[in-house]
């Protein structure tokens, strides 16, 4: 029993077990919310080529055919059979400067999106280590609830014994069999916070819990002081950096917007056949550039741009919110954790105090000077200090990886998973410049 008892305080069982580290891994590879993540940022990326689209020429063909009946007074009727085809070719020259801002629009969203993947990878793996956690706490809960009703099961039949040989009372079995049936209650109370927990693991995982094994130490991965952690948060949290992406894109709108204000130059050839005239065939070729200047377009772009300048002024306003945000999350996650450190020494503590507190109240009950309900409570103090001790490990395997989410360092990458990893800008350089073709990379 004492084995059992270290095995589901440490979360520590058979090499077998499911580790932390497996169930992180197969969340990242498996998790449908992060592959959701990724099919939406492969979507982003295609608006680089869409922007880029601006600097290449348009080609379009042209063919008619059809039948002319004509019955003029002087002379007989006519059938003609007219037909052509025709090509023409239009090269943007000069937009504005609008196509280069829009290239550099679709491709600061690419690195916006690259940051909010990123941050989605650390909500999944964060998930999945509360997950995890959870299941373990749980695990262990039950079977100190069980643990309890084995003891208190031995209460009741020693209990009884004491009354049969006339030591005892029957106050101290209805004691005893009420304590019981309060343990049954907790111990199902505690089996179905396990089924709860398993559900939850299943629905983040991917994959029913089997037994939980180990948990690696993660603090030389982690800020060695409070200043430390917001600095290292304020450079590399992806939603800091992806709000200062945001301010980008909102910049290069502005730009774009006001490019439509600027002249625009293009060159348009175009070369033609024509037969079943009445002069025979006719060929023609031209090449004519344009230049067009907006003089008044109905205010239209206007009221554009200025709302453009009113989202860029708020995409800072975000900024700067998600950086005091962040702060915020930092100075949590780092109390968070300091707490659960001092709440597992005390814990410890507790606990060992308990044990000797339940053994002296044992041996005490039995030279007459305790009673059967002095035993019961100092057991149920002990089961208490037992829960607390599997709670605040718990807490603090989650609080050391919200700290590390914190500052923007959970990734399959850091925590050396071994798994694929995922890179966003393979997809990116398929893409970036493809002058057509319908099939995307994976050839669908």
């Amino acid at each position: 029993m004492a084995a059992i008892i270290a095995a589901a305080l440490a979360f520590s069982v058979p090499a077998s077990a499911t580790t932390l580290a497996e169930a992180l891994a197969a969340a990242y590879s498996g998790s449908r919310e992060l592959n959701i993540a990724r099919a939406g940022l492969r979507a982003t990326d295609e608006g680089v080529p869409q922007a880029r689209s601006g600097y290449r020429p348009s080609i379009s063909a042209s063919g008619d055919v059809g039948v002319k009946y004509t019955d003029p007074v002087t002379s007989g009727s006519n059938t003609t059979y007219p037909r052509g085809v025709g090509i023409s070719i239009e090269q943007p020259i000069f937009l504005g400067f609008r196509t280069k801002n829009s290239v550099s629009v679709a491709e600061t969203a690419v690195l916006a999106g690259r940051e909010a993947l990123r941050g989605t990878e650390q909500d999944i793996l964060l998930d999945t280590v509360t997950a995890f956690m959870d299941v373990a706490q749980a695990q262990a809960i039950l079977s100190l609830r069980s643990q309890n009703l084995e003891f208190l099961r031995e209460q009741v039949r020693a209990s009884n014994d004491r009354l049969n040989v006339g030591e005892g009372t029957r106050t101290d079995v209805a004691q005893t069999n009420a304590r019981l049936s309060i343990g049954l209650s907790d111990y199902s109370a505690a089996a179905a916070t396990l089924a709860a927990a398993n559900a939850t693991y299943q629905l983040v995982i991917g994959t029913p819990p089997d037994t939980i094994g180990a948990v690696k130490s993660l603090d030389s991965l982690l800020a060695h002081s409070l200043d430390q952690a917001i600095g290292v948060a304020g450079a590399d949290h992806p939603a800091i950096i992806a709000a200062s992406f945001n301010v980008d894109i909102a910049s290069y709108n502005v730009k774009v917007i006001e490019g439509e204000f600027l002249p625009k130059i293009s060159v348009v050839g175009e070369a033609s056949h024509r037969d079943g005239g009445a002069s025979g065939h006719t060929d023609s070729a031209s090449i004519i550039g344009t230049v067009t200047i907006p003089l008044y377009q109905s205010g239209e772009p206007d009221a554009r741009a200025r709302a453009a300048k009113e989202t860029l002024g708020q995409r800072r306003i975000e900024h700067d919110l998600a950086r005091d945000q962040i702060r915020q999350l930092v100075v949590a996650a780092w109390s968070s954790l300091d707490a659960a450190k001092a709440q597992i020494k005390a814990a410890d503590a507790q606990v060992e105090a308990q044990q000797l507190v339940l053994s002296g109240v044992i041996e005490e009950r039995n030279v007459g000077q305790r009673t059967t309900l002095d035993v019961l409570d100092a057991q149920q103090d002990l089961i208490d200090a037992r829960i607390s001790q599997v709670s605040a490990r718990r807490n603090r395997v989650v609080a050391a990886y919200g700290l590390l989410a914190a500052t923007g360092g959970l990734s399959a990458t850091k925590l050396g998973l071994p798994v694929a990893i995922y890179d966003p800008s393979e997809h990116h350089r398929q893409v970036r410049d493809k002058w057509g073709g319908l099939r995307i990379p994976d050839a669908r």
